[in-house]
């Protein structure tokens, strides 16, 4: 059944998800830095109930709550006790590329790993997120890339983190401000593009 392979999922995920973030500081002693600031909250999502409830009261997540209850996924958040999700808002799933979205959701098996990916089978605190960037297990399989290297912003893959540490009933909430992907995460730890260093001038 669909829903025991979620399930199922989500319970070896648990044994993958914790976190391996790259810190940041660098290994040799240095001069302690002033601490980062916290990330700052860009939104506010008041729990209210488990999870699904939560996002049910926002008003602000129906295109995300129509694609867990077409993958049936809805039943098993509800049942778990220590799942994170990572919520795109109705208008994160507006700006996917025209036709993807109604896409997806004639295509279950491909809207339900796509949804998979934004679970994480752990709590997620992002005190330990601050002045650290790396990957962390999703129930999909793949990495999502949290970063909190950048002063007062914390980031998933590419996406901002409009609101986190919304802490329900039964797991924690991230609202995120675009549908996360793979593919995201990929470009998230690509290094930044350098320079081309001139050639040496060549001597007589």
């Amino acid at each position: 059944m669909l829903v025991t392979r979620i399930a199922v999922a989500l319970t070896l995920a648990g044994a993958l998800a914790a976190p391996a973030f790259a810190q940041t500081a660098p290994a040799d002693p240095a001069p302690a830095a002033a601490p980062m600031a916290p990330p700052a909250q860009q939104l506010a999502i008041a729990p209210a109930g488990d999870t699904i409830e939560t996002l049910r009261a926002a008003g602000q997540f129906k295109t995300l709550l129509a694609a867990l209850d077409k993958t049936r996924l809805t039943g098993v958040i509800k049942a778990q006790r220590t799942v994170t999700l990572f919520a795109p808002t109705d208008a994160a799933f507006a700006a996917l590329p025209p036709g993807e979205l109604d896409k997806l959701m004639k295509d279950p098996p491909a809207l339900q790993q796509m949804m998979m990916y934004h679970l994480i089978n752990a709590p997620v605190d992002s005190s330990k997120l601050i002045g650290a960037k790396g990957p962390i297990n999703t129930v999909a399989g793949s990495g999502l890339v949290l970063d909190g290297s950048n002063e007062g912003a914390l980031r998933a893959n590419p996406a901002n983190v409009l609101a986190f540490d919304i802490r329900t009933s039964n797991g924690i909430l991230f609202v995120v401000d675009a549908v996360l992907t793979p593919e995201g995460a990929a470009a998230a730890m690509a290094p930044s593009p350098e320079a081309t260093p001139e050639a040496a001038p060549t001597a007589p």
